[in-house]
């Protein structure tokens, strides 16, 4: 089991960048393949971005490829999301997730699909005025 906590999110301008990070408790983290996923008001959860247990394989929603990078650190125990060039639609509570069991294969479909995910942060807050 893994615990997560979630931090950097803020109130940017448009253009503007953001580094999200992701604590994770218990000395297995290395096996879980990890998530980010965001949720505006009014709308569902989406997948903003994924990287392997391994950090050998990264995935990315349209909407923020070129813009985002996901990276992971084994040793602290930590997963990150570099934001840049930030955009109003990007406004939402960004959450962080992290799964054991191993996908049928490294098809994206397995990554973004939220439901896959067991263990989720409370999310931060992410805001980007115009």
């Amino acid at each position: 089991q893994v615990q997560l906590v979630e931090s950097g999110g803020g109130l940017v301008q448009a253009g503007g960048s953001l580094r999200l990070s992701c604590a994770a408790s218990g000395r297995t983290f290395s096996t879980y393949d990890m998530g980010w996923f965001r949720q505006a008001p009014g709308r569902e959860r989406e997948f903003v971005a994924a990287i392997t247990w391994s950090g050998g394989l990264t995935y990315y929603a349209d909407s923020v490829k070129g813009r985002f990078t996901i990276s992971r650190d084994n040793g602290k125990n930590t997963v990150d999301l570099q934001m840049n060039s930030l955009r109003p639609e990007d406004t939402a509570v960004y959450y962080c997730a992290a799964e054991r069991e191993r996908p049928p294969s490294s098809a994206s479909i397995y990554y973004s699909n939220s439901r896959r995910y067991d263990y989720w942060g409370q999310g931060t807050q992410v805001t980007v005025s115009s």
